[in-house]
């Protein structure tokens, strides 16, 4: 059964937990290029900085406007935080890990107190 848009919604403002001004900054920095997977149309930007560009446009955009393609990615970014979150993440130096770096990338910072590493 697919989740409702009411779901996603309460997952995303509950998981996206970076402004769209700190997503922003966080994207131009070499960690946020350092780290994910490169798909697609061989411009060497991962699937994860991807998905923070796509995330600002949607933090963007009224609840009432979001296209359904924008309502996809949402499940997907929610779906991709909390897998990520679940694996704990490393023992030591988190602040400065690839795992944060990731999931930073899709608006998620695990150090923050709602974060899934509790700040």
């Amino acid at each position: 059964m697919a989740k409702s848009r009411d779901r996603i919604w309460d997952e995303w403002r509950e998981l996206v937990n970076m402004t769209p001004k700190e997503l922003e900054k966080w994207l131009t920095t070499d960690e946020s290029k350092s780290v994910g997977d490169t798909e697609g149309d061989g411009d060497g930007e991962s699937t994860g900085h991807y998905s923070g560009r796509q995330i600002l446009k949607i933090k963007d955009t009224k609840k009432a406007d979001l296209s359904d393609d924008q309502w996809d990615w949402m499940n997907k970014v929610t779906g991709y935080v909390k897998r990520h979150c679940a694996q704990g993440g490393p023992q030591e130096d988190v602040e400065h890990s690839s795992w944060r770096y990731s999931l930073m990338n899709w608006g998620h910072d695990p150090l923050k107190e709602d974060g899934c590493h509790g700040g």
